[in-house]
């Protein structure tokens, strides 16, 4: 196998699925069980052995960094109401905002379960390794598995953070400032475990306000 195949493949399996995710031929719950099963499946049996190297050395920082970053994330939108209708954020290059789970749907308690199953557990995990683990090593130079992780580049630090943010539709701007505190942490840390609790952290939090305010949007 391929060095890099662990750490790219997870990614482009979600990735993949979420494309698909319309054309699926069945509804919930069996879509989520679908997709978790997937992910699952390719975590263990293809980077099994990347992701049981993942340490994490500073717990209550990472977890207080990953509280922030959601309280960030959902600031401009409960600040300022009218602030996501704006162009900028909604328009035919980012999309519109919507749910990838209608509502009505929601009401079932297994649905809820997998989708914060898939994004606090599976989706830190599999974003991680692509987008700190990977491809910023890869920026640096072609043989990425000779440059440590958590190694600064400009280009790589505000390239992955600018990718990053683009993957987050009408959410890039906040999309934007996470992926530069998750990359500032990374090269604070050296940890990718760390990392991965943030992004686990913030992504909790995030489904936890969710369900409290009803803002389903926020489940893009």
């Amino acid at each position: 196998m391929p060095p890099a195949i662990p750490w790219i493949a997870p990614f482009a399996v979600f990735m993949a699925l979420l494309a698909l995710a319309p054309s699926l031929p069945f509804g919930q719950p069996w879509e989520s069980l679908v997709r978790v099963g997937i992910l699952t499946a390719v975590l263990i049996f293809v980077s099994g052995g990347v992701v049981r190297t993942l340490r994490v050395r500073h717990v209550v920082t990472s977890v207080l960094l990953g509280l922030a970053v959601c309280a960030m994330w959902v600031a401009p939108d409960l600040l300022l109401p009218d602030w996501r209708a704006h162009w900028l954020f909604q328009n035919s290059i980012t999309g519109v905002l919507k749910t990838s789970i209608p509502p009505a749907e929601l009401a079932n308690p297994l649905v809820v379960v997998l989708r914060i199953t898939r994004a606090a557990l599976l989706v830190p995990i599999i974003e991680e390794l692509f987008w700190r683990g990977w491809l910023p090593r890869w920026i640096v130079d072609n043989d990425w598995q000779k440059v440590p992780i958590g190694t600064y580049n400009t280009l790589a630090f505000v390239g992955t953070a600018a990718l990053f943010a683009s993957e987050h539709g009408p959410y890039w701007e906040v999309g934007l400032l996470c992926g530069l505190i998750y990359n500032w942490w990374l090269w604070r840390t050296k940890s990718l475990g760390d990392v991965v609790l943030v992004h686990a952290v913030t992504n909790g939090a995030l489904s936890a306000f969710v369900l409290i305010s009803g803002r389903y949007e926020f489940w893009m």
